[in-house]
């Protein structure tokens, strides 16, 4: 077998606080923090002269981790609209359980987060909805029924 786990999902961003905030008042438990610069993470991402500050982020359960990258050098660019519709090409979200999506909602809209839809039920399995959080950063939130 080629793959073992699915290790983390990168997001770049302008705002390392304001995203870490976020993610940690969903229920992420902020991991690390700090500098990643030199020949080898130039060589890996193939941009020369990088500087940049990560923060790593994982689920309470510790097998999701979302990895948040804030570049000082070379500045990121958008190579999209800021808030994408979910139908455009590439990833678009993130998908997370959670237990009481009532008050995950109140307490992200507290970090700035918008409902992108409504909060919909799906038979008797589910409970959904996207929100839209800092830096356009879409989430979606899933608690199961019964």
């Amino acid at each position: 077998m080629a793959i073992q786990r699915m290790d983390n999902v990168l997001i770049v961003v302008d705002d390392l606080d304001a995203v870490i905030a976020f993610f940690v008042e969903l229920g992420m438990e902020l991991e690390g923090r700090g500098p990643v610069e030199g020949r080898w993470v130039e060589r890996v991402i193939g941009i020369d002269d990088v500087r940049q500050e990560v923060a790593m982020l994982r689920t309470p359960d510790g097998h999701g981790k979302v990895e948040l990258a804030m570049f000082h050098r070379p500045a990121a660019i958008t190579a999209e609209p800021r808030n994408a519709p979910a139908n455009t090409l590439g990833i678009r979200r993130i998908m997370f359980a959670v237990n009481d999506i009532d008050d995950v909602i109140a307490r992200l809209r507290g970090h700035g987060a918008e409902l992108v839809g409504v909060l919909e039920r799906y038979e008797d399995a589910y409970r959904l909805c996207y929100v839209r959080g800092p830096e356009g950063i879409l989430v979606g939130l899933a608690e199961q029924l019964g």
